[in-house]
């Protein structure tokens, strides 16, 4: 028989009156539909690091965010990131979906504007198409 964790219970019933926003984010949903994965791109430009460039800052970004800030502790940020995988990003390989997924509760969070993140994208877009 399973035992069953009274605080993991108690953690979801938190969670869950917290009203997380699960609707879809129109950015996110068309960076989804791209499939553009860390193992994707790293065979096409011969890389053989397992782990995308960009994983550390992630991995920075959730610790500032939790630890300095408060703005997303680290238990709400990982229950949402289950949650919003459930629901938007269970096709997505990881860290891929752990990026969606954050990016997800800070727009919904109001942390960061779903407009200026596009226009950033782009303009990294820009300069990593340069050399193409």
């Amino acid at each position: 028989m399973v035992k069953i964790n009274p605080e993991k219970i108690d953690l979801d019933e938190e969670m869950v009156s917290r009203n997380l926003d699960k609707s879809s984010v129109s950015l996110l949903e068309e960076v989804k539909s791209k499939g553009k994965s860390w193992r994707d791109l790293s065979e096409k430009w011969g890389v053989e690091n397992p782990d995308p460039p960009w994983k550390i800052t992630l991995e920075a970004t959730c610790d500032v965010l939790s630890e300095v800030s408060c703005a997303l502790p680290g238990v709400e940020r990982r229950w949402e990131e289950d949650e919003l995988t459930d629901e938007h990003y269970k096709d997505v390989p990881f860290p891929e979906r752990q990026l969606l997924a954050l990016a997800h509760s800070m727009i919904r969070r109001g942390l960061i504007d779903e407009d200026d993140l596009k226009r950033r994208m782009q303009e990294v877009d820009k300069r990593l198409n340069m050399v193409e």
